[in-house]
């Protein structure tokens, strides 16, 4: 027996004195809140209703438990409000890429709060993210998926020192896609001496292993010795290496704008980030809310968002009958 329900349809029917109005007033059949009240009254060993007047009338056993019957819808209320109240209240830690910038990481907690959730932010490398996840430990996280099946997209590029001179038109500065072939070292055309090689390092967020061996395979093709392109560690001396001029670093744009460097994409979009938004398995709906989801892209530095939702029928037949 459902308690809640049956003291439910008792109690309206004792406040509408009608067994038609309290079926309406909870929005469900009159046979159904009869069967409850019958229920009830089985339960509790005698009739709650005098069904004998025109008029429903509450017994003297109805009326001496009708007051207990409201402490415990009352209560149950109560509970319900708490229970929604903590869920509101309760932090959900949200898993993003170590490399995401601070004004943008307060975006996302602000935008919790306007929508009434408290999160907290986590950085973490990939396989931490994923971890934590599938553990529960976080509510929600960006995972790195390959980009050709991601809902969001972020190019991945060269980032490398500032030039010397200041006066370059900015125009010059601005990067244009670079084939991993370009970072090969290059005879000097004066002496035919090669240029000394720059190691390309990598940052933890593409220490995945489709990321991996899809770099080395382009690098291999390209002819870019395996011992060239290798992961840095900490973020902060490559990209100090980096500043100098001593190597150069595969890292997202904002990353590189951030701290002062060139940046120019990679040419191949098989190379670039693909991330998802996901959520985890204790979450209520299991579902990311969408103005979650979009302010987590925008801080990982997202800047193409696929939209995954199905084609509609007339457009597929259109766009087919076109060619």
């Amino acid at each position: 027996m459902d308690l809640l329900a049956h003291l439910e349809a008792y109690v309206a029917t004792v406040d509408e004195a009608s067994f038609s109005r309290a079926a309406d007033r909870l929005g469900i059949a009159q046979p159904l809140l009869s069967r409850r009240i019958k229920t009830l009254e089985t339960h509790f060993g005698g009739p709650l209703f005098d069904r004998s007047r025109r008029q429903v009338a509450t017994t003297e056993l109805g009326l001496l438990l009708l007051p207990y019957a409201q402490d415990v819808l009352d209560r149950a209320q109560r509970l319900d409000e708490a229970a929604r109240s903590a869920q509101r209240s309760r932090v959900r830690a949200v898993g993003v890429p170590v490399d995401c910038a601070p004004a943008q990481l307060a975006r996302v907690i602000r935008a919790g709060t306007d929508h009434g959730a408290t999160l907290g932010v986590r950085e973490l490398p990939p396989a931490e993210r994923e971890a934590r996840l599938a553990d529960g430990t976080l509510a929600y996280a960006v995972l790195r998926v390959p980009p050709e099946g991601a809902a969001h997209r972020v190019p991945l590029g060269v980032a490398t020192a500032p030039p010397r001179d200041a006066r370059r038109p900015a125009d010059a500065r601005q990067g244009r896609p670079v084939h991993l072939e370009d970072l090969r070292p290059r005879r000097v055309a004066t002496t035919g001496a090669r240029t000394a090689p720059l190691p390309v390092l990598t940052l933890a967020e593409d220490d995945v292993p489709y990321a991996r061996d899809r770099l080395a395979r382009a690098a291999a093709r390209c002819g870019l010795p395996e011992r060239w392109v290798r992961p840095a560690e900490p973020a902060a001396t490559a990209l100090a290496e980096t500043l100098a001029g001593r190597a150069v670093l595969l890292c997202g744009e904002s990353f590189a704008r951030r701290h002062g460097a060139d940046w120019a994409p990679l040419a191949d979009a098989s190379l670039h980030r693909g991330y998802d938004v996901r959520a985890s398995a204790r979450e209520r709906s299991g579902d990311v809310p969408r103005w979650l989801s979009a302010v987590l892209a925008a801080a990982a530095g997202a800047t193409r968002t696929v939209d995954r939702r199905p084609e509609p029928a007339h457009t597929a037949t259109r766009l087919a009958a076109q060619g």
